[in-house]
């Protein structure tokens, strides 16, 4: 079986979440006897394919860009080419100019499409987007939700829920790289308090804002990983805030970011819209066997992380419920090695990347058929 995912990026350009669930499928594919290609674009594709873990990444130049969605002449031809030759084609929603790929070649290949997301910031444009869209998801022959709390709670998804199946996003504990003990004490030198810890791209949707301001009302310490758009005004506010508790280590190694899971208190993941439909470093905080604090949004966050089994959830962007939930962390010892224990159980059951990949798989061949 040959399967064609196609997305607006993919690694080496970025490696999001949405990039590591292709990665995924495509590298537990090979166990399967499945062959994956992955086409995206690229603002500067120096090489026009690159073997990644068993799969093909193919580029094509970005010609321009409106509203963060990436537009490519050249996508066009090298879709047909690989289509003609695929088994399956498997879209990852939203990008609307895939809406225009898909619908102006008419692949005659079964097609699904996993809904990572509704679209939220665009609202403005997402009314002229709307015919498009619903002609798009019509034709697509399978929609996955990747929770069921984002297939209740999301408008688009209940006009097509006949035809859409809940395959929860995993992760393979073998991206956990192993470290040694030199990494966790020179960590554990530069944060000797206990600390909460944040994974994530600094974007608006991330509600990091909320958690500066949290931040103020608990006396440990808390770590930011990651970079991002709002990175600049997020340092400029913890100034103004005068904390001397937050730290932004910016981007840092898989190692480093293993080392950071396994010293952390919990993982505080603030995000406040549903932008935020799934979130990744839930399950690798769930991976180390640590609680989470998120927030209800009727999004995956909540399906992931369960409120009073493997962490707290808090209402987004409660300022005073969020500090509340990591005093109460902070202060309870005990529910942290409860909840960090039924985290770590609730990943081996739930979100590995074998049981997703196997769930898709299982669709795959059930579209073929």
């Amino acid at each position: 079986m040959r399967v064609l995912h196609f997305f607006k990026t993919y690694w080496p350009d970025t490696f999001g979440g949405v990039e590591r669930t292709i990665y995924s499928l495509a590298k537990g594919g090979n166990d399967h006897n499945i062959q994956s290609d992955v086409l995206s674009l690229s603002k500067d594709p120096i090489i026009n394919t690159v073997e990644f873990e068993g799969h093909v990444a193919y580029k094509v130049k970005q010609n321009f860009e409106i509203a963060s969605t990436g537009f490519s002449k050249e996508a066009f031809s090298k879709f047909r080419e690989l289509s003609a030759r695929a088994d399956i084609i498997h879209y990852h929603f939203p990008w609307p100019f895939m809406d225009l790929v898909h619908l102006l070649t008419r692949p005659q290949k079964p097609t699904i499409l996993t809904y990572h997301s509704d679209i939220v910031k665009q609202k403005a444009l997402l009314h002229l987007y709307r015919p498009l869209m619903n002609r798009f998801l019509s034709s697509v022959e399978q929609i996955v939700a990747t929770s069921p709390n984002y297939l209740q709670s999301s408008e688009v998804l209940q006009k097509f829920k006949e035809k859409t199946t809940v395959i929860p996003l995993g992760l393979d504990p073998d991206t956990t790289l192993a470290i040694s003990r030199v990494e966790t004490q020179r960590w554990s030198t530069v944060f000797p308090r206990p600390f909460f810890l944040f994974v994530g791209v600094l974007r608006y949707y991330k509600g990091i804002h909320v958690l500066l301001e949290a931040a103020n009302r608990v006396t440990a310490d808390v770590v930011i990983v990651g970079e991002g758009p709002m990175e600049s005004i997020l340092k400029a506010r913890a100034r103004d805030l005068k904390l001397t508790n937050v730290h932004f280590v910016g981007s840092v190694s898989e190692r480093d970011k293993t080392a950071l899971l396994q010293l952390c208190l919990a993982l505080v993941f603030p995000s406040h819209l549903r932008s935020e439909a799934f979130g990744l470093s839930l399950v690798e905080a769930q991976m180390a066997g640590k609680p989470m604090i998120s927030c209800e949004m009727g999004t995956g966050t909540s399906y992931v992380n369960l409120d009073g089994v493997t962490g707290l959830v808090v209402p987004p962007g409660d300022v005073a419920g969020l500090a509340a939930a990591m005093n109460d962390l902070l202060r309870n010892p005990h529910k942290v090695e409860l909840y960090g224990a039924a985290a770590f159980d609730r990943y081996r059951h739930n979100f590995t990347a074998r049981k997703m990949v196997n769930d898709y798989v299982t669709l795959y061949r059930r579209v073929l058929k």
